[in-house]
């Protein structure tokens, strides 16, 4: 039992140079988000004649869809008297870094608990740093209440009480009411739909505490039952995860095209969710090996994770064309509208197909190898990539629904990115110091030893 010795030593110390590093990041990302701002405020008329161009140009490809999809008594019912075009785009960001990184939060919590529940002991020596990741959850169920309720008179257009009410009430939106507001009249306080919220994020924090739990009693006293304990916690999470990750996709994405829906969504947001936890867990796993911890991660590991990035950047692709080919193949307004507002207009097109290369093509040829898989430079090259390419694929899920024409990327979009990501880490790093790097005392951290691939 030689190894013990290594073992036990792993504590990852948490130092002041990286501290400061993440704060001049956080520092970073406030001061764009301001430039950013300030330049929004004072383009503002700007904003709306460069995309007026492009708008003209779609607005011939929707004028037939939004016949279909009652797209004008949205119009009617308050789209246009929320706020100015600088304050909504900060919304708009706010809510998407937002849902981006509660799922790298969520996905930390559902890979360790797909290996307890599949009873894996390849990635024995690399849970807690997954666990580091569900960290974030609390925090995130604080953000999204409190985004929401600040953001949701421009985001959610359902919200706005004139769409249910006379002459112009909106039939679809009408019949869609009781999912928001049930047991209340359509147009008041949304509470089945907040309710759901917190219930979600109540939840996924009491699992992650369960779970937490029995692996600071398992360092303590080496037995099994804290091992099956958490395997029978992981298998009712996984069941409740099946249904919130989607109904929570439904919920704060595909809400805010009220009018469209896609019977796949749910896959979507959680295959994007997946395939960037799983890039962030490769990368912070490739950094601390690189950095002299995790000794008792090989490139058997190290291949074990490329391959999950590599698998589910297809799975994910997979989804995407599912749902694209079936509603171009059926070709019916109200559905084809969400695609046409993407693909047509500026700046959605571009980011539309740079999404297909950074979250397809280029994860797919630099990961085919197995070489390329075993090394850390090359999952450090190729994590980030996936991570940014999602992160696009979420400004083109939530964006368009809300800016329309006056989408734009810009250093306010890039300030509050950083500015997340800053503080992600740094709750991800401070976790990494609360509990050993490695469960010595896991039952499978020898089959761990001897993993090879």
């Amino acid at each position: 039992m030689g190894h013990h010795i290594a073992v036990e030593s792993e504590q990852y110390i948490f130092k002041p140079e990286t501290k400061r590093k993440i704060f001049i990041l956080i520092g970073v990302g406030l001061m764009v988000f301001a430039l950013g701002v300030i330049m929004a405020m004072n383009s503002g008329h700007g904003d709306h004649a460069a995309g007026h161009a492009s708008a003209e140009v779609s607005k011939s490809l929707v004028a037939s869809a939004e016949t279909v999809s009652a797209e004008p008594a949205a119009e009617a019912g308050g789209e246009h008297h929320g706020s100015p075009t600088w304050l909504k785009r900060i919304y708009t960001s706010l809510w998407m870094n937002n849902i981006y990184f509660v799922g790298l939060g969520i996905v930390g919590l559902f890979f360790v608990t797909i290996q307890y529940a599949a009873q894996a002991g390849w990635s024995s020596g690399m849970q807690r740093v997954a666990m580091a990741m569900g960290r974030w959850i609390p925090i995130a169920g604080i953000l999204t209440i409190a985004i929401w309720f600040l953001v949701s008179g421009d985001l959610f257009h359902w919200t706005h009480h004139d769409v249910y009410e006379g002459e112009t009430a909106d039939k679809i939106l009408t019949k869609k009411a009781p999912y928001f507001f049930w047991p209340l009249h359509a147009g008041s306080f949304p509470i089945f739909y907040v309710a759901r919220m917190v219930i979600f994020f109540g939840a996924w924090y009491m699992f992650f505490l369960a779970i937490k739990k029995r692996m600071e009693a398992e360092d303590l006293a080496p037995d099994t039952q804290h091992w099956l304990k958490s395997r029978s916690i992981s298998a009712w999470f996984l069941v409740f995860f099946a249904v919130s990750s989607s109904v929570a996709a439904w919920d704060w994405v595909m809400s805010i095209d009220a009018h469209w829906f896609s019977t796949m969504f749910g896959w979507y947001v959680f295959a994007s969710w997946w395939v960037t936890g799983l890039a962030f867990l490769a990368f912070t796993v490739a950094s601390l090996k690189n950095a002299g911890y995790l000794k008792v991660v090989n490139s058997n590991h190290l291949h074990d994770l490329g391959k999950f990035c590599f698998a589910f950047s297809i799975f994910w692709t997979y989804i995407w064309f599912s749902q694209f080919m079936l509603i171009y193949y059926a070709n019916i307004p109200e559905e084809t509208v969400y695609f046409l507002e993407r693909m047509r207009t500026s700046p959605y097109s571009w980011i539309f197909y740079t999404n297909l290369i950074l979250n397809f093509v280029l994860p797919f040829l630099l990961l085919m190898t197995r070489d390329a898989k075993r090394q850390i430079s090359m999952l450090q090259v190729v994590t980030p990539i996936i991570m940014i390419g999602h992160w696009f694929d979420f400004y083109n899920m939530i964006t368009p629904g809300v800016m329309q024409h006056d989408g734009a990327i810009g250093f306010l979009e890039l300030g509050l990115f950083l500015t997340f990501a800053g503080a992600f880490l740094y709750v991800v790093l401070n976790g990494l110091t609360k509990l050993p790097l490695i469960g010595k005392n896991h039952p499978m951290l020898e089959e761990s030893l001897h993993h090879h691939i």
